[in-house]
């Protein structure tokens, strides 16, 4: 019975293995195709304008997601704290959003472990 235990368990542990190897092998060849046909394609065509909508869109999405329902620790804090230091972090991004991404998310950042810190 424990021969047979054992080679169940290499063969599982194959199989995660071959896996993998798929996983890496499907990424890296998507990967080299947008390379080459990079030099080809027009960036300022509809289609591209259209997914970075939609890449925005569920960037945002997600965002007010983590905001509103948040799960494990950040669901203890309340609703308005979430948002008010959501507000400021954003104000400090419309001061001067060429050079404000960093000091918009540590701001966000150390306002909620603040928080954490002094609840």
């Amino acid at each position: 019975m424990s021969a047979m235990n054992a080679m169940t368990n290499a063969l599982s542990g194959w199989g995660l293995w071959i896996a993998l190897v798929g996983a890496c092998l499907g990424t890296y060849f998507c990967r080299a195709i947008g390379v080459m046909l990079s030099q080809s394609i027009n960036q300022d065509s509809e289609i591209f304008r259209w997914l970075a909508a939609v890449t925005y869109a569920m960037v945002s999405a997600l965002t007010i997601r983590l905001i509103v329902m948040p799960l494990g620790l950040m669901a203890t804090v309340p609703l308005w704290i979430r948002i008010l230091i959501c507000a400021l972090s954003i104000g400090v991004m419309v001061s001067k959003p060429t050079k404000r991404l960093v000091p918009a998310l540590l701001t966000g950042t150390l306002l909620m472990v603040g928080y954490g810190i002094i609840r």
